[in-house]
């Protein structure tokens, strides 16, 4: 069993933090799955990563390779790349079945949105409530910190 950590954006936005979590987890060996709630704004992150600043190899589901792609950006529930690490975007729900399922999720949500942090409470709560350990990471004071760990 993981940990979900809670990437509270304040300073800098998906576009810029998401590579850098991804570089992270691939340098792990990790295949990882982005689940996002938008299709059209998938399409959108699609084209920020591949136009960042290294390659960072990655494909949209639905595609002949999905299975072969490290990092997959999907809308859907399935993991066809066999990731062990689920990043959330946009208010995309991780259930605590899943959670428990991967060595790492990640929940990005834009902290400058009541709704995008209520979303992110709610999943703390559905996580924590279900004994997963959990993170809440802030870039507050200009970099990333550890504001609360659950501990469980």
């Amino acid at each position: 069993m993981g940990i979900a950590m809670f990437y509270h954006l304040t300073r800098r936005p998906i576009e810029a933090t998401l590579p850098a979590l991804l570089d992270k987890a691939l340098a792990q060996g990790w295949r990882v799955v982005v689940r996002g709630g938008d299709a059209g704004r998938l399409d959108w992150l699609d084209e920020r990563l591949w136009q960042g600043d290294g390659f960072l190899p990655h494909g949209q589901a639905g595609g002949e390779f999905d299975a072969d792609q490290p990092v997959l950006l999907t809308t859907g529930a399935d993991i066809p790349n066999g990731a062990v690490c689920l990043m959330a975007v946009d208010g995309a729900q991780v259930s605590p079945h899943e959670a428990a399922a991967m060595e790492r999720v990640c929940i990005l949500f834009d902290g400058n949105d009541p709704v995008a942090v209520e979303g992110a409470r709610g999943q703390w709560r559905s996580l924590t409530g279900a004994g997963l350990r959990a993170q809440y990471w802030s870039e507050e004071s200009g970099r990333w910190e550890i504001r609360r760990d659950s501990g469980a």
